[in-house]
């Protein structure tokens, strides 16, 4: 098998010929910068700089040599711009605030404000109000709220929609290309076009919009689902007629080069309960997401992608039931999520793309053992009679040592090669 093949198997639960391995396909399943320098290093590649492709989680580009090395299967077609409304382009050098070098996109402006915090702004226009913070001592950036007052009279869903217009001729013939590009790859696809997250908190705050109007502030937004859910379903129906009007024209020049679609990165789980109630799932996202995993089950042969983090045991049946085929990071760590009762539970229905090992704990604070010990295992539990791509649980952190990186791809080997 080559690899778009092993994934292939994978997401129809067929066994392939080892585990399918993705990191870097998605802004949920890739690695910080850092952590791909040290991969670099270890394996002992070309030094040179890592490309910031994510700039708010700091995520860095996988070049050919390191994912041949690590036996990357997937990769990724991205939108346009990045969540901070600029394109990826023209790549110059950086010095990251912790020492590291790395290439940015020229759109990459950044000050400092008096607490030496360093700021990013949308569009990458320093004269807009920041929308990023990356406060000193950090390695990320955080969004900075700019919400107005709200004055309830005159709240207008329409504001909460001014990111969800049609798509533009530069950002489809941006995807076009990109498909183009990697029309000859071995390598299975995941596409991450936008428009489709419900709600997704991470995209609430706009940090793409110089002047976000509506409710913009994460903790208004939640309340909102409760206090205001005509509002939200009016921002959700809307969206969701636009989302399938654009996945229409992407679906025209894409066709079949993307084996995943991203549909959204709601999170609706904490780490020992959930944000919401089933009820509340059922009434305000369920129909919107049945409808758009209809559309691209009906016009495509692309599979659809859940990302929620948490304890979302309750849901995940719910998710299947909405039509969706892949779930990700599968927290094993958060509560009622075991592994091996999420398999036997869920797995002839849902692909788990994740949950193979722990990034708050075992990977960057265990040791080296322990880090094989929690794959090998991870490995045993899902990759049974497949509907698995090994994924960590969210994306490789700062900080995480580079012998248990390695320590990590060298589990995913030893397991496939064991009889």
């Amino acid at each position: 098998m080559n690899a778009r093949q092993r994934v292939q198997a994978a997401l129809s639960h067929h066994q392939p010929d080892r585990i399918p391995v993705d990191f870097g396909s998605t802004a949920v399943t890739g690695m910080h910068v850092a952590c791909v320098a040290a991969l670099r290093r270890h394996y002992g590649l070309e030094q040179r700089p890592v490309r910031v492709w994510e700039p708010y989680q700091m995520l860095g580009a996988l070049d050919d040599d390191l994912m041949q090395t690590l036996g990357i299967d997937v990769t990724g077609i991205g939108a346009r711009n990045t969540l901070f409304g600029f394109p990826n382009e023209n790549w110059r050098e950086f010095n990251t605030p912790w020492g590291q070098e790395v290439l940015v996109s020229e759109h990459f402006r950044t000050t400092t404000d008096h607490n030496g915090d360093l700021l990013l702004h949308p569009g990458g226009d320093p004269q807009a109000p920041p929308s990023g913070r990356m406060p000193v001592g950090g390695y990320y950036f955080d969004t900075i709220i700019r919400q107005e007052p709200l004055d309830e009279a005159s709240l207008d869903p329409a504001d909460n929609l001014e990111e969800f217009g049609p798509i533009s001729e530069p950002d489809l013939r941006h995807i076009a290309a990109a498909a183009e590009r990697i029309a000859s790859s071995p390598l299975a696809r995941v596409g991450s076009f936008g428009g489709t997250g419900l709600g997704d908190i991470a995209l609430v705050p706009a940090p793409f919009l110089k002047h976000p109007r509506g409710i913009r502030d994460v903790a208004e937004w939640y309340m909102a689902t409760v206090s205001r859910p005509d509002y939200v379903h009016q921002v959700f129906q809307a969206q969701t007629e636009m989302a399938l009007r654009n996945l229409a024209r992407i679906h025209q020049v894409v066709g079949d080069a993307i084996d995943v679609l991203f549909v959204c990165g709601t999170d609706f789980g904490t780490q020992q309960s959930t944000f919401c109630s089933p009820a509340t799932f059922d009434s305000l996202y369920a129909p919107y997401y049945t409808r758009i995993n209809a559309w691209v089950h009906e016009h495509t042969t692309w599979k659809t992608f859940k990302h929620s983090c948490g304890a979302i045991e309750p849901f995940i049946s719910r998710f299947a039931d909405c039509g969706f085929d892949i779930l990700n990071p599968v927290q094993c760590s958060a509560a009622g999520m075991d592994p091996a009762t999420l398999k036997s539970r869920y797995g002839d229905r849902l692909v788990f793309w994740g949950g193979g090992v722990d990034t708050q704990k075992t990977l960057p604070f265990g040791t080296p053992q322990e880090v094989r010990e929690q794959v090998l295992r991870r490995c045993e539990i899902f990759g049974r009679d497949g509907g698995f791509v090994f994924n960590a649980i969210h994306n490789l952190q700062m900080n995480t040592p580079a012998e248990n990186l390695a320590a990590m791809f060298q589990a995913l080997h030893e397991f496939d090669e064991s009889p």
